[in-house]
């Protein structure tokens, strides 16, 4: 792995070392990312349950949210905007704290939409999960996902193109299945 890489990848740890509930500025002041838990007084207000994490997979960025809803929040019907704006918000909160700790521009392609599930835990609730990829562009790392190449060697191919186990042994007593 080339140094660019490790360092495209220490970068984006340190920018998401401070997605934590709870987590302060250098002012002191609490740390905005646009999740749902920021609104509001949390002494006063009733707390919302949602987080963030993000992992990386070859020079794919995963971002993963999930929250508890009211289940009229899913009838609603605009669940899957407010979770595409969810995710866009976490992505320039990373981009912005990338760029203070590098010095550098982190640069994000979307790889399609944003993958959702809503599960039941009450008449009242639900948990949602959602999940959503995106290229990094400053990495140059062969992709994981890709298909990989048939590299059998000609011996072991030919082994088992033989199929089975091969004759059975002179001294095996056992009757054959039929």
């Amino acid at each position: 792995m080339s140094q660019k890489v490790v360092d495209v990848l220490r970068g984006i740890s340190q920018a998401a070392a401070g997605m934590y509930d709870g987590a302060t500025d250098e002012n002191g002041e609490p740390v905005k990312i646009g999740l749902k838990r920021e609104e509001g007084n949390p002494m006063l207000d009733k707390r919302v349950i949602d987080g963030c994490k993000i992992r990386c997979s070859g020079k794919t960025l995963i971002v993963s949210y999930h929250s508890e809803l009211l289940l009229k929040d899913v009838y609603a019907g605009k669940l899957e905007d407010e979770l595409e704006q969810t995710m866009s918000d976490i992505v320039s909160y990373l981009k912005k704290q990338y760029r203070k700790v590098t010095g550098n521009t982190l640069s994000l392609k979307e790889k399609g939409e944003c993958n959702s599930r809503v599960e039941s835990t009450s008449r009242v609730r639900v948990f949602v999960t959602a999940r959503k990829d995106y290229e990094i562009g400053n990495m140059e790392v062969e992709d994981i996902q890709e298909p990989s190449e048939d590299k059998l060697e000609k011996t072991f191919r030919t082994f088992l193109a033989q199929g089975g186990l091969g004759k059975r042994a002179k001294n095996d007593k056992r009757k054959a299945e039929s």
